[in-house]
């Protein structure tokens, strides 16, 4: 699956195809393990595209997310720094 089509789904609906490509790929490892895997090539391609949509749910959150302001550090004053010198 292309990310242009992933990023047109909801958030739910890309969780629940990452649960059912999870299952899929269980019953390809478990096909392997027997030597029934007619496509060994597809293992491949259903962890991709997982990983290609987990990082477009982390992309998502990212984006929703405000950046924090930055915090500048206080200047010392004269006094403090005086202060410490002693």
């Amino acid at each position: 699956m292309k990310a242009q089509d992933i990023r047109k789904l909801t958030k739910d609906q890309i969780e629940k195809k990452i649960f059912d490509l999870k299952e899929e790929l269980f019953n390809l490892r478990f096909q392997a393990s027997l030597g029934n895997l007619e496509k060994p090539a597809r293992m491949n391609e259903v962890k991709k595209d997982i990983a290609r949509m987990k990082t477009i749910l982390t992309e998502g959150s990212y984006a929703k997310e405000e950046t924090p302001k930055k915090r500048t550090r206080a200047k010392k004053t004269v006094e403090e720094s005086s202060n410490g010198a002693e």
